[in-house]
């Protein structure tokens, strides 16, 4: 009983009830569950990635230029500070 309670107020905060009858009803539900939940988990991965990343001290940065007699040459600078 508890958990049917709990079903149809889950079903609820998701949006207006739609379908034809309980049934449908609840099909309907399961798949706003569905999207929810993939909203969530990649919500969770952007955050976890922003955490992740949020106080890298450079980044690794590659400074190119021509040559005066044709071509071009680059060196890589570690650790720049981004700004």
């Amino acid at each position: 009983m508890i958990k049917h309670k709990l079903w149809r107020r889950w079903a609820k905060a998701l949006g207006e009830k739609s379908g034809k009858d309980d049934k449908e009803s609840d099909n309907i539900a399961v798949i706003r569950s569905i999207i929810f939940v993939t909203y969530l988990v990649t919500n969770c991965f952007i955050v976890a990635g922003v955490i992740r990343h949020w106080n890298d001290s450079g980044t690794n940065v590659y400074v190119c230029a021509d040559k005066p007699r044709g071509g071009y040459w680059c060196s890589l600078r570690e650790g720049v500070p981004v700004r």
